[in-house]
């Protein structure tokens, strides 16, 4: 029951929040970096005079879906709410969910994502807060900013914790444009893999020389998205999460070994399974598609892949308000 002292939604209003899908690490780059690619979910959420919840669901795994208040996008909004100060009455939820689930493209950051901005907009305009609150609340959240922060922003997202080592209080982020001859590809099986299982493989302490080698990777990275994409394939190198978590997703970790091999920029997306590649130019995207329908038909390990040739995302989620009168 809504409390007398909080304020309600903007009765009649709906916001509509599109929101890119990401993918976090791009290789050495572990719980600090994200790239925003062109896979779109689109949440719509209207607010209804009478208490109550209705769901109108399509897409990627809404057969799993709850459709009360459990659902990630109804707590988000109602915790994003509580810290304006407002509570809801009711809410109509429509949600059109292509970026598949438990895959490494970012679809429970999308979530919170579009929740958290839509709770935004559908507030009074004196109370509503700018990206710096929503990316703070989210990687709350979602438990770090490295799929947020570009989903947010869009394209290259670098983010760290200022709270973590005493350095100052929450998340910040730095975006970068990449270079327009960078193309990312993914290939996305047909299999999921939870990520709190991914991270329960890793050790909790890695070797010296193993982190001095991600740090430079990491820096290289850096140059070869925004100056220099000839060197991707050595900038996204990484030493401290995918082998381990490798047996896994043995098919996954065998796509990505094949096409480094050839000198494709190839690493795990996230938690995995999907791999993403970076292409150095259309040519180069053009032929990485050819080679994972390739090697997909020889070492499967018993997986199918959808293959997609994706544009970096260089404008972040995007809400729209509709005001009802």
């Amino acid at each position: 029951m809504t409390s007398p002292l909080l304020k309600t939604p903007v009765s009649g209003a709906t916001a509509t929040v599109r929101v890119p899908g990401t993918s976090a690490n791009l290789g050495p780059g572990f719980d600090s970096l994200g790239l925003a690619v062109s896979l779109y979910d689109t949440l719509s959420i209207t607010v209804l005079d009478a208490p109550g919840l209705e769901f109108e669901l399509s897409g990627e795994g809404v057969a799993d879906l709850p459709r009360d208040a459990s659902h990630l996008v109804v707590k988000t909004m109602d915790t994003a709410w509580a810290r304006l100060g407002y509570s809801r009455v009711g809410l109509r939820v429509t949600a059109e969910n292509v970026l598949p689930h438990g895959r490494g493209l970012g679809s429970s950051a999308s979530a919170i994502v579009a929740a958290i901005m839509a709770a935004n907009a559908l507030v009074a305009a004196d109370d509503q807060q700018d990206k710096a609150w929503v990316l703070q609340l989210a990687s709350e959240l979602e438990g770090h900013p490295d799929n947020v922060a570009p989903a947010i922003f869009g394209a290259v997202a670098i983010s760290w914790d200022e709270s973590e080592k005493g350095d100052g209080a929450g998340y910040a982020s730095a975006r970068l444009t990449p270079s327009s001859l960078v193309v990312p590809v993914v290939a996305i099986p047909n299999v999921e893999l939870k990520t709190e299982r991914a991270r329960g493989m890793l050790p909790a302490t890695v070797p010296h020389a193993d982190a001095a080698a991600n740090s430079g990777r990491s820096a290289l990275l850096m140059h070869a998205l925004t100056n220099d994409p000839s060197l991707l394939l050595a900038g996204t190198r990484d030493y401290l999460h995918q082998d381990y978590r490798a047996e896994a997703m043995p098919g996954s970790a065998g796509l990505v070994a094949a096409l480094r091999a050839e000198g494709f920029a190839a690493f795990i997306s996230g938690a995995g399974p999907t791999v993403m590649v970076l292409a150095n130019g259309s040519a180069q995207a053009d032929e990485i598609v050819s080679r994972i329908a390739e090697l997909g038909e020889t070492a499967n390990h018993g997986v199918s892949w959808r293959v997609l040739r994706l544009q970096v995302d260089l404008e972040g989620a995007k809400v729209e308000l509709q005001t009802g009168s």
